[in-house]
């Protein structure tokens, strides 16, 4: 195996025209879709209240979220590979803004599960087509950056979600904050579809070219094999596994912490306050440093993708522990602390996915990895914490987030080993195979 020395890069090409655009448009649409998305832990006591349910129950309500969300996954990827991604992009932001809009009649609790298992289908969309359209606006050696900065959505996002669903909610009930994210997402689905162009498939790949195995065959018989390559593609499967790990731990915290906190004395005002500041500067400077640690580390290790994303796993271990069980006064630090680095993997990590699989294939991989990390990740999650709760604690279910991110460092370490300093395209000319 080669030792971890600098990586010897091919000549890459300059942006394509209209990325910077592109990047502002499609980051802001993913800030709107993780408020919303986070607005549900910040009400769901409200929830709780109005349909007098169980924690089990209203762990159902992410459940469903996430059960149609990795469902729809390899339908809309395979709609990715074969058609153009602006418009679904735009007909997938309309289809959650809708969503939002028709909350106002929800007053069963079943028809809130059917409201989340709808929004769960256009937010999958969404997650597959941006960060693979951004992919062609922006060669390999600058999708690390992009990447990072494209998720910090996440934690800016969810802090904001957090805060409207405490503030708004408490004051004008838990409908109302699901209103405030549906109209700023139809105005950016509107300027996506009369401002972007939508670049050709590969456009920014150093060696554009037909993925390895496909030059005779048809484009779906050709991805149909490759897609049956991604199972022995250790870059992809390790990549991937350890990402549904980060994501079981980040979506049960995520969905439980407003609650556990409120429980722990805290006012439903200041947990939107407190948390979501927690979430927005501990996420946020975990993200970013994250991904700029990767990018130097790139220089001299081609594996720092891989290994940046598995120290943040094992380093968010301690600290969360000492949230859930150690004394009140060292919660909310350690808590700030567990944020940081747990979001320090996510631009690095989506972006060594990414890297792994060729351009003609991105939509589908990344529908394959939504499906995976979804199904064994935060859509049982929150339902698992749920039901320990009733029977134990809230901090012994939310426990269960601490193995697995122990999983999830063991398996990143893991492909680390099998990265390689060759872009998929570069290894398949140098092999004739779509994998290594």
């Amino acid at each position: 195996m080669a030792s971890a020395t600098a990586p010897v890069r091919a000549s890459a090409p300059s942006p394509v025209a209209g990325a910077t655009l592109a990047f502002l448009l499609l980051t802001a649409l993913n800030f709107v879709n993780y408020i919303d998305r986070y607005i549900l832990p910040g009400v769901q006591e409200l929830v709780k209240k109005e349909f007098h349910v169980t924690d089990s129950a209203i762990g159902s309500i992410t459940f469903w979220f996430f059960l149609t969300y990795m469902l729809s996954a390899p339908l809309t990827g395979w709609l990715g590979d074969h058609f153009k991604r602006k418009p679904l992009i735009v007909i997938s932001a309309i289809l959650i803004s809708l969503v939002n809009l028709l909350t106002g009649t929800v007053h069963q609790f079943d028809s809130l599960l059917f409201r989340h298992a709808i929004l769960g289908i256009g937010e999958a969309s969404f997650g597959i087509y941006a960060p693979v359209l951004l992919s062609d606006y922006y060669p390999e050696e600058q999708r690390n950056r992009v990447l990072t900065l494209f998720y910090t959505a996440i934690p800016v996002g969810a802090a904001l979600g957090y805060l409207i669903g405490e503030i708004i909610g408490s004051k004008y009930g838990w409908r109302m904050p699901f209103y405030v994210s549906a109209v700023p997402g139809m105005a950016i689905a509107l300027l996506i579809l009369f401002l972007l162009k939508e670049p050709a498939k590969g456009a920014s790949d150093a060696n554009p070219r037909p993925a390895p195995g496909t030059e005779t065959a048809t484009k779906t018989e050709g991805s149909l094999r490759l897609i049956l390559h991604l199972a022995v593609n250790p870059r992809y499967m390790f990549a991937t596994l350890g990402m549904a790990m980060t994501v079981f731990s980040l979506g049960g915290i995520s969905a439980w912490m407003p609650s556990f906190l409120e429980r722990k004395g805290m006012s439903p005002a200041s947990i939107g306050i407190v948390f979501g500041a927690i979430v927005a500067g501990g996420g946020l400077g975990g993200t970013a440093v994250g991904g700029w640690i990767a990018q130097r580390w790139l220089r001299t290790n081609h594996r720092a993708l891989y290994l940046v994303s598995a120290w943040s796993a094992a380093a968010t271990v301690p600290p969360a522990l000492l949230c859930f069980f150690g004394p009140r006064a060292t919660m909310l630090p350690a808590l700030a602390l567990a944020m940081f680095f747990i979001m320090m993997g996510t631009g690095p990590l989506n972006a060594a996915i990414i890297n792994s699989v060729p351009a003609s294939i991105r939509s589908s991989a990344l529908a394959i990895e939504m499906l995976l990390i979804h199904l064994f990740g935060d859509t049982p999650s929150p339902k698992i914490i749920g039901i320990i709760s009733d029977h134990s604690t809230l901090a012994f279910g939310l426990g269960v987030t601490l193995i697995t991110m122990l999983f999830a460092a063991v398996l990143l370490f893991i492909g680390a080993r099998y990265e390689s300093r060759m872009t998929f395209d570069q290894a398949a000319l140098a092999s004739g195979v779509g994998h290594r």
